[in-house]
């Protein structure tokens, strides 16, 4: 928003209050992830979140994609969020991991690799993420409109890497351990090949953008901001680059495809 970057990789949901908010300069080049991989963990003798009714689930921070989750799936089984259970705001990651395993939180929401680690520690998932599958551009490439008519082959290359980078994600695991290694400091294999086996499952090989996971942060936006309601997945969605590359045959000389 401050001109400080020209492409971010962002959580959509953001970008759509930005937008409804006026910032129409804003738009979706391509994302990364279109579903939730997020999972709600507790104690063994948890097994369906009926049970969690009146209890303290952590989530990074009220707004977050793990907030969103969690809302989610506690509608998917009728029960009332706002009412049924009480959110406690960690901060990361590692934060509600770490409120779980002290007993601050009766039940965490979190991502992979941290989930894995959550079960080394021996919680269990209430509800794996990855079998309900909520639609959600968790993960997008985002740029501004004035930026694309300045810069457009610039940008243009930059979706190129990404597509290149997104071929290696797939095809070589080896360095994806090495940048989790180094990132989040997480050597146990057996952690590093759950989680890997789990994003892999719904990352988008060709950085595809679909209306269906843009629609969900429309309507969330919408029960604070109501300008939200006239904004069509349509309108925040540019894909010239990634029909170019799908037409040129770039993707398919990435990923090694016959004509």
């Amino acid at each position: 928003m401050g001109n400080n970057v020209e492409v971010g990789l962002l959580g959509g949901v953001g970008i759509v209050n930005a937008y409804a908010s006026g910032a129409t300069d804003l738009c979706f080049i391509g994302s990364i992830k279109n579903i939730m991989t997020q999972s709600i963990l507790a104690k063994p003798e948890i097994t369906k979140l009926e049970q969690l009714r009146g209890k303290r689930i952590g989530v990074t921070r009220i707004g977050s994609n793990t907030h969103f989750f969690t809302v989610q799936a506690f509608q998917r089984v009728g029960m009332n969020p706002e009412k049924d259970i009480m959110f406690i705001q960690t901060g990361g990651d590692n934060e509600t991991l770490g409120a779980l395993a002290s007993g601050r939180v009766d039940a965490a929401t979190m991502l992979p690799p941290t989930d894995g680690r959550a079960i080394a520690l021996g919680f269990r998932y209430v509800v794996f993420g990855p079998d309900i599958a909520i639609p959600y551009a968790a993960s997008t490439i985002t740029t501004r409109r004035s930026v694309i008519a300045k810069r457009g082959p610039v940008i243009g290359r930059f979706m190129r890497a990404m597509a290149e980078a997104s071929k290696s994600m797939h095809r070589n695991k080896e360095i994806v351990y090495r940048v989790l290694e180094k990132k989040l400091r997480i050597t146990d294999r057996a952690i590093l090949d759950a989680s890997y086996a789990i994003e892999m499952k719904v990352m988008e090989p060709r950085l595809d953008l679909k209306p269906a996971a843009i629609q969900p942060m429309i309507e969330e936006v919408a029960k604070t901001n109501p300008r939200a309601n006239e904004i069509k997945p349509q309108d925040l969605m540019e894909r010239r680059y990634l029909a170019e590359m799908e037409s040129s045959g770039f993707f398919g000389q990435v990923w090694n495809e016959k004509r």
